[in-house]
């Protein structure tokens, strides 16, 4: 398995190192370890030409060495727990939503793991700006790491494509192997209640008020009951569970209820202004649960499952 890490010396990056070395791993794997440093003109706030000062360049160079650091402390912890991973430490400057999708897809990556929130002057909370726009551009799953476990597990189920594809993930990814997984699938509550406004209704129209609720969560058993299943065949335990409610408020209690490690949630990756006007589930399941989450876009899928070839060549850092 192939997984990117992304490490900035936070202690929310800190939980990202601590769950990848706690991970089931099978038969070895490779850790591609990236740090982005800030650019000079983020460092500085200003043209690195009206600011080439013996202070500026002291500034520059202790923020490349907090990030150095971060990568040298990473390789260490991970092979001090498994000496049998590949590790590929990475110092980038830049952009760094924009560089870590694209040293995952030059990678090519299975999973990015990244914290929960940045670190320092110059990065955003990675619930903010940086895991939004990870989650939304990243050629494969991304883990957001809040604590080093990975179970048990509750998968989210709307009986969507892009559900399926998490639960695709899921399948093919050797680290669930052996937890117990809840198939959580969620009959949302009506916008406003009929029953309240009865007298302004047709007595038709009322009945079939009450009559759908009952048939989709039919529907929502019969798929939540598929979904499980089909893990089980996978060689997953897996059972299914219906709840009523909101879907990101009941997918997070199925999760404390289960005291789960972790969330996979299925996403279309909407971007820009439409994500922020109406909000996913995925993005609110990101944002509240109390444990560590799995987003997977709707067409990604492992690739080392595809593709078992790993690529002998030597990284260098551009700053040694």
């Amino acid at each position: 398995m192939r997984i990117l890490l992304a490490v900035d010396g936070s202690a929310s990056a800190d939980r990202a190192l601590d769950l990848v070395a706690a991970l089931p791993w099978h038969d070895g794997g490779r850790v591609r370890i990236v740090s982005v440093a800030p650019s000079r003109a983020e460092i500085l706030g200003v043209p690195w030409s009206l600011a080439a000062t013996s202070d500026a360049i002291e500034t520059e160079q202790a923020a490349l060495r907090a990030h150095q650091n971060a990568l040298d402390a990473a390789e260490r912890e991970l092979w001090s727990v498994r000496g049998d991973l590949v590790l590929e430490p990475v110092l980038l400057r830049g952009r760094t939503a924009s560089l870590i999708v694209e040293e995952a897809r030059d990678m090519p990556a299975d999973l990015i793991v990244i914290g929960h929130r940045g670190h320092g002057r110059w990065e955003s909370a990675l619930l903010g700006s940086v895991s939004a726009e990870v989650v939304d551009h990243a050629p494969c799953a991304v883990l957001v790491a809040r604590d080093d476990r990975i179970g048990p597990v509750v998968l989210a189920d709307d009986g969507s494509p892009h559900a399926r594809a998490a639960e695709s993930i899921m399948t093919a990814c050797p680290l669930f192997a052996g937890l117990p997984v809840t198939v959580v699938s969620v009959v949302e509550d009506a916008l406003w209640n009929p029953v309240a406004n009865a007298s302004l209704i047709d007595p038709a129209v009322l009945d079939g008020y009450c009559l759908d609720p009952l048939a989709e969560r039919r529907v929502k058993e019969s798929d939540c009951a598929a979904a499980a299943q089909r893990l089980r065949d996978a060689g997953l335990d897996a059972e299914p569970e219906v709840r009523v409610g909101d879907p990101a408020h009941e997918i997070i209690a199925a999760a404390r209820a289960r005291q789960a490690g972790v969330i996979i949630v299925g996403t279309r990756g909407q971007t820009g202004l439409r994500r922020l006007l109406l909000g996913s589930v995925a993005r609110n399941v990101l944002l509240h649960a109390p444990c560590s989450v799995m987003v997977v876009r709707d067409g990604v899928q492992m690739m080392s499952a595809m593709d078992d070839r790993v690529e002998d060549r030597e990284l260098v850092s551009p700053f040694g």
